[in-house]
């Protein structure tokens, strides 16, 4: 077992990774994502893993499928099944104990997230969850933080998309400027074919919950008493609620996500613990023409109101297909809606040539990158994660000295994620860069 590798005092545990809430939506594809890296022998040694959750019958059934879907017969013995439930503390004890790493496909992550955590926490597992909801990624931190330095284990929090492209994606742009990078602004588009796209309701029920608690998040910040990142070149100004984009000859509005505050989150631990130079971050989504700006605004105000009240909440959980004007379901994506999806992130950078200070004068150096990939909610988000999974088993010299809870781009920064992303097919590029 490598130094500052997930399983405490470094025995032997039966598997690396052990996928929770396997049979779930997300889950299924995380697991056909795993067998893949598996059969494709991307850990070096071979991947011992197992899947986890309630059903035996699903969790097989989810076994066959992938087997089914990467053309084998099955996959194999070595495939651990174990039984276990997000309300038994001690089936999450076990199964933690059994692994170097979970990998939590169980959200909400503000219901079901916290006893998984902990289980890992207490028995020395590292975990990975594709979390999009900035109190539970943020909660974690100010519980178990510290506890997961001791036992030299990483909780790492959104490791899908989108925060996996944003956050590695400034990191990127940084690494690419000649220079030093001060301010990025990405700007998502998000392609799809002519059935459109759609996206599971288990997203949905988050955006939901998080827009409810919004005060909550305020108590919590306050709480563990942030050190600000400082501003460092020209402030970024910010955007309008809807403008349009000279860039892109179409609308955008604010992205809604969690991929601000999770890039904050890395600048400021890169700052702090590295006295790297912070970047500012603005994040964007195009929406299209004007048609599309009015069916938003009459959606978003419904939502923002209705959000308000219990009753609203219940409304916008049990029919979330007619208030998202068919967006989200509870079937999820087809696999021709998902064939035809693709995104792409573009990130505009700005900052100062080698030799010129911050400190003084405007921004003289401007870069454009792009992360660019396949369907973002159940194709790049499984490819995400089990090659975040991949490098927190394998780069572990280059991950941060100690355990903690960390996001993306503070736990990879040194890692070769961003290669093992390009290997798959979710690609980082530099699209232009200024002549030195």
């Amino acid at each position: 077992m490598a130094a500052g590798g997930s399983s405490g005092a470094g025995e032997q545990r039966p598997y690396e990774l052990v996928v929770f809430g396997a049979s779930g939506f997300t889950g299924q594809f995380v697991v056909e994502e795993v067998a893949r890296a598996a059969s494709g022998g991307e850990l070096r040694g071979g991947l011992r893993w197992a899947v986890a959750g309630r059903s035996r019958t699903k969790l097989q059934e989810v076994l066959e499928q992938a087997a089914e879907r990467l053309g084998k017969a099955a996959l194999g013995p070595e495939v651990g099944v174990l039984l276990c439930d997000v309300g038994d503390p001690g089936s999450l004890a076990a199964m933690a104990r059994q692994t170097r790493l979970v990998l939590n496909c169980v959200g909400p992550y503000r219901f079901f997230g916290e006893p998984v955590v902990k289980a890992c926490v207490e028995n020395g597992a590292s975990c990975i969850d594709i979390s999009g909801e900035p109190q539970f990624l943020e909660g974690m931190y100010l519980k178990y933080n510290e506890k997961a330095a001791e036992k030299g284990v990483y909780v790492i929090g959104s490791c899908g998309f989108d925060s996996i492209p944003a956050d590695m994606g400034v990191l990127y742009t940084r690494d690419k400027l000649k220079g030093t990078l001060t301010a990025v602004e990405s700007f998502l588009n998000v392609k799809s074919g002519p059935e459109g796209a759609c996206i599971h309701d288990g997203t949905w029920k988050s955006a939901v919950y998080g827009l409810a608690d919004q005060d909550n998040l305020k108590k919590l910040r306050k709480k563990i008493g942030y050190a600000p990142v400082p501003v460092v070149g020209a402030k970024l100004k910010r955007r309008g609620f809807v403008f349009y984009s000279q860039e892109f000859k179409q609308y955008a509005i604010p992205f809604m996500g969690s991929d601000v505050s999770v890039v904050k989150r890395s600048q400021r631990y890169l700052h702090t613990q590295l006295q790297e130079t912070p970047v500012q971050y603005g994040a964007y989504v195009n929406i299209g023409g004007l048609g599309s700006v009015v069916k938003l605004m009459i959606a978003g105000i419904l939502f923002l109101l209705l959000v308000k009240f219990s009753f609203g909440r219940k409304l916008l959980t049990k029919y979330p297909e007619f208030f998202s004007a068919g967006r989200f379901t509870k079937k999820g994506p087809t696999q021709k809606q998902m064939d035809e999806t693709s995104f792409t992130m573009t990130f505009f950078g700005e900052g100062y040539s080698e030799g010129q200070n911050p400190e003084n004068g405007k921004p003289n150096v401007k870069i454009c990158t792009q992360v660019k990939g396949p369907e973002p909610g159940y194709v790049a988000t499984p490819i995400a994660m089990v090659q975040a999974a991949l490098s927190l088993l394998e780069d572990t010299t280059y991950l941060p000295k100690q355990g903690g809870v960390y996001s993306p781009g503070a736990a990879f920064s040194k890692t070769n994620l961003i290669e093992r992303l390009n290997s798959r097919g979710v690609e980082f590029s530099v699209i232009s860069q200024p002549e030195v």
